[in-house]
C-alpha cells in the first residue's frame, strides 16, 4: 500500500495532451520557469517564440506574469525548450522542506510490521554522503556554505533541535524530518540534552 501525503488534486501533476489544466493558471511560476528554461536552453526570445510557433510578443508578456495563456501555448512552449508541462506550470521546490513524524508518503510491508516512509528520493548523478549526529544545548554549529548545489537532510532521532539556512531555522523533534540548501549559511542548535540526528548531504 502506497499512500501520498498532500498529493495534489489540481491534475498538474498528471497533465496530458487533452485533459484541462488548472481553472486559473500560476502567472508568476509560469513566468519563472519560461526565463529560467529559457536561459538554461541559451534561447533568445526570438527564438523561442519562433520554435514555438507563437508571436514574441506574447511569449514577452508570458515572462512577464501577463496574459493568460493557454494549455497550447504552454505546450507549445515546453516542447520547444524540450521539457515536460508540468516543469512550467508547477510551483519552485521550497528552499526549506520539512516533514513531521507520522507524515510523507509511506509504503507497509504485508509480510512484516515493517514500514518506511520516503522523505526523499536521490536526483539522477547526486552523491549523498551519511552522518550520525550528536549535539548538546549551549553552543551553535554554524557552517559556512557548502559547495555549489549541496542539500542537506536531517532525521531527528532524540532530542530537540533547531536548524535551517540563516534566517529560516525551524525546530524538529523525533521523528520529524527536514531539507534545506547548504551552499548558503547554515546552523544547527540543540534545544534538549542528548540530542541525536542523521545527517545526509547530497552533492550533484
Amino acid at each position: 500500500m502506497f499512500v501520498k501525503a498532500n498529493e495534489r488534486t489540481d491534475g498538474a501533476n498528471d497533465m496530458s495532451e487533452g485533459a484541462s489544466p488548472p481553472s486559473r493558471l500560476p502567472l508568476d511560476w509560469i513566468a519563472a520557469s519560461l526565463r529560467r528554461e529559457r536561459a538554461r536552453a541559451g534561447l533568445s526570445l526570438s527564438e523561442l517564440a519562433k520554435r514555438a510557433g507563437i508571436a514574441k510578443s506574447t511569449l514577452s508578456q508570458l515572462e512577464a506574469a501577463g496574459g493568460n495563456p493557454s494549455m497550447e501555448t504552454i505546450w507549445a512552449l515546453g516542447v520547444a525548450l524540450g521539457v515536460p508541462f508540468s516543469t512550467l506550470i508547477e510551483p519552485p521546490a521550497p528552499a526549506v522542506q520539512v516533514i513531521r513524524a507520522g507524515e510523507g508518503p509511506t509504503v507497509h510491508s504485508e509480510r512484516s510490521s515493517y514500514t518506511a516512509v520516503l522523505l526523499s528520493a536521490s536526483p539522477p548523478g547526486a552523491r549523498r554522503d551519511i552522518y550520525r549526529t550528536q549535539l548538546e544545548p549551549g553552543s551553535v554549529r554554524e557552517s559556512e556554505p557548502h559547495i555549489p548545489g549541496t542539500v542537506e537532510h536531517l532525521t531527528v532521532s532524540t532530542g530537540l533541535v533547531k536548524a535551517g539556512p540563516r534566517g529560516e531555522e525551524v525546530e524538529l523533534g523525533p521523528g520529524d524530518y527536514m531539507a534545506f540548501r547548504g551552499d548558503v549559511p547554515h546552523s544547527y542548535e540543540a534545544l534538549a540534552p542528548g540530542t541525536t540526528f542523521v545527517l545526509v548531504m547530497q552533492h550533484i
